[in-house]
Formats: C-alpha cells, sequence, structure tokens
C-alpha cells in the first residue's frame, strides 16, 4: 500500500529539486554549477540568495544519478578536476557555507556534510548501486542469469505512463535490468494520480511482482515518514532493542520467526529498513546466500554462520582500492538481499562482546590477550586517537563489568620504568575527545605525541592571534 500525501502542486517540483554544487580541486571552493559551455567549461557562479535564480536545479528523484548526470559529465571537458555535490534548493546556500567551512578548516562533522551530498562518477555511482560488494550474492545471481524473470513487453506500460512513470526513462536510468530480474529500483521517482478534482502525489521505489497469470505487475513502494515499528510485523513484536537497531543500522540483528498470515507457516527470518522509503522488509533466512570471501577475505564458517543469523561481523584486511582503512563490521540486509559494510554511525560500538580481543580499534595479540584474561595490566604502544596520532598507555581487564580499562600510568605500579604516557593525556584528549587546552586550542593541525604547547613558529602565531580570553586554564572536561 502507497501512502499518498495530497500536496499543492505549485510547491511540489520545488520540493523535489537539487542544486549542483561543485568544488574546483585546484581552487578549493565551493561554487553553485549554472551550466557547461559549447567548449565544454563549467559554468559557476557563487553560492548566494542573489544568484539562487541561476542554479542549476535536478529532478531529486529521478535524472539526477541516471541520464540527466551521465550526459551532463560527459559534456564537461575536465570532469576529474572536479568533485561535485547534491544539496536539497532550498538547503543549497547554508549547505554550501558548511562544506567551505570544512574545505578551509577540516573536522569531522564537516567530513559527514561533504560524505553525505557528494556524487560519484557515473560508472561507479552505478557500480555501488548495483553491486555494494563485488562478491555479493546478488551480483552474482544477475550475472548467471541468462534470462529475465520478468518481459519487458508484459508490463503494462500504458497505465504506467498515467502515473507518470515512462519505459524510455527507467531505461535511460538504467533500471531496467534490476526490474526485469525481480529487484527495486535504487532510486525513488516521483508517483502522481489525477482523479480530475483531486491530485495525489507521492514518492516510490518500483518494483515487479508476477499476479496468478505469472505477469508481470508493477509494485510501488511509498515513502514513509518513518518505519511502522509501534505494532506486530507478521507475528513479531519488536522489542526496544529491535527499534533501536533498525533506526541506528537498518538492521535489527538478529533472526525471528514470522508467521505467514494465510498457512500460519514460521518462517526464520530476517528484518531490515528499506533506507529510500523507511519501508519494513523481511527476508527468508532459508534463502540467504553468503559469499566466500568478502573483499579478499575469506569468511569461516562462524562467519558465515552468524551473517545469516543476521549479526554484525568484524573483517580485518578488507582490499578497499580507495580507502586505508582496511577493517569494517559487515551484516545482511533484507532489503538489499546481501551483506552490507556498515560505516560511521552505523558501526557498532567496539565492545568486548561484539570482539573481545579490540580496544580502542587495537586488536590485541593472542598473548597480549591471554594476559588480559588472566587479570595482568598490559602495554601498549601503538594506540591511534581520533587524528591519528599514536599514543601509549595500559589496559586491564575489569573482571567485574568485563570491560577494558584504560590509563596513561601503570595502575600496578608507580615505580615501573615505562612512564612516557603521561605526556599523552593532553594530546588524546584534544585529538579525541575534542577538549581543549589553553596553550594550544588556536592551533588548527592535530597535536602531536606528547605535544603540549605550539612547536614551531607558524602554530606560535596560530595560538597568539587575538581572541576572547577564557577563564579556565588547563583541559576542560
Amino acid at each position: 500500500m502507497i501512502e499518498q500525501t495530497m500536496e499543492n502542486p505549485q510547491q511540489y517540483p520545488e520540493q523535489l529539486s537539487d542544486v549542483l554544487l561543485v568544488m574546483d580541486k585546484e581552487k578549493k571552493k565551493i561554487q553553485a554549477v549554472t551550466g557547461v559551455d559549447e567548449t565544454g567549461k563549467l559554468q559557476t557562479v557563487d553560492v548566494t540568495k542573489k544568484n539562487q535564480s541561476q542554479f542549476m536545479r535536478v529532478d531529486r528523484a529521478g535524472d539526477l544519478f541516471s541520464n540527466f548526470f551521465s550526459n551532463f559529465f560527459r559534456q564537461i571537458k575536465d570532469p576529474t578536476h572536479f568533485s561535485f555535490f547534491k544539496v536539497p534548493a532550498k538547503e543549497a546556500v547554508e549547505t554550501a557555507k558548511e562544506m567551505q567551512q570544512q574545505i578551509d578548516s577540516p573536522t569531522k562533522d564537516g567530513e559527514h556534510v561533504m560524505e553525505k551530498h557528494a556524487i560519484k562518477e557515473p560508472k561507479e555511482q552505478q557500480e555501488e548501486n548495483n553491486r555494494e560488494m563485488d562478491t555479493s550474492s546478488k551480483s552474482t545471481e544477475m550475472q548467471e542469469k541468462s534470462e529475465y524473470r520478468f518481459k519487458a513487453e508484459d508490463i503494462d506500460w500504458a497505465t504506467l505512463e498515467q502515473l507518470g512513470v515512462k519505459r524510455d526513462t527507467l531505461e535511460k536510468m538504467e533500471a531496467m535490468e534490476g526490474l526485469l530480474n525481480g529487484y527495486k529500483t535504487n532510486f525513488v521517482m516521483p508517483v502522481s494520480v489525477n482523479l480530475d478534482t483531486v491530485i495525489l502525489r507521492t514518492e516510490a521505489r518500483l518494483g515487479l511482482q508476477g499476479n496468478e497469470g505469472g505477469k508481470a505487475v508493477f509494485i510501488m513502494y511509498g515513502v514513509r515518514h518513518e518505519p511502522n515499528l509501534k505494532f506486530p510485523f507478521f507475528g513479531h513484536e519488536f522489542t526496544k532493542e529491535d527499534r533501536e537497531n533498525l533506526l541506528k543500522t537498518g538492521n535489527m540483528g538478529r533472526m525471528v520467526e514470522l508467521t505467514n498470515s494465510k498457512t500460519g507457516e514460521k518462517i526464520p527470518s530476517l528484518i531490515s529498513i528499506d533506507h529510500l522509503t523507511n519501508e519494513v522488509i523481511a527476508f527468508r533466512q532459508d534463502r540467504i546466500k553468503i559469499p566466500e570471501e568478502i573483499k579478499g577475505v575469506k569468511l569461516s564458517e562462524d562467519q558465515k554462520k552468524d551473517l545469516k543469523d543476521g549479526k554484525a561481523v568484524y573483517l580485518e584486511g578488507l582490499d578497499f582500492k580507495n580507502s586505508p582503512n582496511k577493517n569494517a563490521y559487515v551484516q545482511f540486509n533484507a532489503d538489499k538481499k546481501y551483506p552490507e559494510f556498515l560505516f560511521g554511525d552505523k558501526a557498532p560500538k567496539q565492545s568486548r562482546e561484539q570482539d573481545p580481543k579490540m580496544f580502542r580499534n587495537k586488536v590485541f595479540s593472542n598473548e597480549q590477550y591471554k594476559q588480559l584474561n588472566e587479570g595482568k595490566t598490559i602495554y601498549v604502544s601503538d594506540f591511534k586517537d581520533g587524528k591519528g596520532q599514536p599514543y601509549k598507555g595500559y589496559v586491564t581487564l575489569n573482571k567485574e563489568t568485563g570491560n577494558y580499562d584504560f590509563s596513561f600510568k601503570n595502575p600496578n605500579s608507580l615505580k615501573d620504568k615505562i612512564q612516557p604516557t603521561e605526556a599523552h593525556k593532553t594530546q588524546v584528549a584534544v585529538n579525541s575527545d575534542g577538549k581543549t587546552n589553553e596553550a594550544t586550542k588556536r592551533i588548527q593541525e592535530p597535536l602531536k605525541p606528547k605535544q603540549q604547547t605550539p612547536k614551531n613558529n607558524s602554530q606560535k602565531q596560530q595560538q597568539n592571534e587575538p581572541n576572547i580570553p577564557t577563564k579556565s586554564r588547563g583541559i576542560k572536561r
């Protein structure tokens, strides 16, 4: 069932439009795109309210990642010279300011803003949408099929055109192969019904389903404001933990038995949230296919079982071609029908329960892990803070809580010869915890190991710039 809402027809196009922003990689400046001239030169203006009428606007739901951007990208003389971003039209000016601040003075929050709105090159975007992991069961299944599940000629295109869905549009957006293979589109698009006296509009993902006669029936998965987790889902009542997991990662994280309302059959299944529509999606556990390896990492039988049970599995040594990070969590997504990576806020907090050998992104050796479980305190010299700078400290297993305790001083002996880590307190507090050190608070670079004061003339100049004096001294807590 599609959730349809009535909207002012004059406002609707504006609500669905995005503005194309661009960053010249050499000039490091965010501007709004206005077009491309005959020679292939990108035309831009400053992102101000005064220039809003000149901004290039594109259909957020349809054209941006399809034929529009593909064609637009091909017209540009030197496309790799630029990075592109899409932002809602109403938020363009403010978002551009945030992006420019991130370019000038990088922060973690600013990095999230850039990633959220970034547009990848058409080829890279299509590859990611079609197969987020090159070894996923989805891509393998599609490659192995010589015939599609549905036939395009069996679809009632005339009726669909009345809803605003055209065949040539789907073909240009390269969505037909997925649809004919039984997958939903990897985008939402506007759908409208005109009943003369009432106009109904919504956004929806599209999919195909066979009817009793075996012919293709179009299904529209309407966009919801939020997932419906308050009521039973095929007999399953969501617990507080279920709801928290689904809202945070999009996956419930465990297998449950769902009840077929017609037959009463109990079906072991995994549950996820469609990240585009907020619809609750289930997938039968007996149909789950887990690959033998992910990004070059061969999965053990226990890891494959955990993934089929819906658990998040931590993998090390992944072969990410465009990222220095080699470790990540993966978890099966019932909507996508294959394991996905969990990055950023989606990644589980690393605790002993999830990975007993890991603490503060440091994986203990077998010998270190053995000593910790024997109640010993170990000295670790290669921790990394939030800015990637090394620091040192002592770790002890707390038998009462089951978690690890950290200290810059050896808690067992103040006479221990190895006591250099006291000097790392300021560095870690500033780089990882977001605290302020009075002597270095105006320095823009991450503090180096043991650093507590400006290290050179440049940093001294930054530190001595006039600013409003603060009352407190030392590290603010």
